[in-house]
């Protein structure tokens, strides 16, 4: 009994070395959804207003709270209707979104909490801040 145990043991370590870890979160992506780069997306927001598209790229800021947003480079990434979030440690990580671009003026205030949870903001002379957003309805997360 003691053989089968051990060896059912050495079996599962083996084929978890071999595991992805994969964090999904919201939909599930569409094999067949267009990919765009984040570049795209900032330089023309509203040719991906409308269809959602899949956003590559890696993680560079995580709001440290809750994980309710994240941040490709310039681009903050939220989660369609608040429906969930992110691990907070998720900087670094690869992901994938499927969603829709943004554009919107955030007021200071709002500026000031977003900084104050890790964001990196472009802000106009009065503190406001021009933001090019992902909503994303699906993301996955690998390390």
């Amino acid at each position: 009994m003691k053989r089968i145990a051990m060896a059912a043991l050495v079996i599962a370590i083996a084929f978890s070395a071999f595991a992805t870890d994969v964090v999904k979160r919201g939909v599930e992506i569409p094999a067949d959804a267009k990919s765009v780069t984040v570049a795209d997306v900032v330089a023309k927001p509203d040719a991906y207003a409308k269809q959602p598209v899949v956003v590559d790229g890696v993680v560079s800021s995580v709001c440290t709270n809750m994980g309710c947003w994240m941040q490709l480079d310039s681009v903050r990434v939220t989660f369609k209707d608040y429906g969930f979030f992110v691990p907070t440690d998720s900087k670094g990580m690869q992901v994938r979104a499927f969603g829709v671009a943004k554009v919107r003026k955030i007021s200071k205030d709002e500026a000031d909490h977003l900084e104050g949870e890790g964001a990196k903001l472009n802000r106009n002379a009065d503190g406001t801040a021009n933001e090019v957003a992902f909503v994303a309805s699906g993301v996955e997360l690998r390390k």
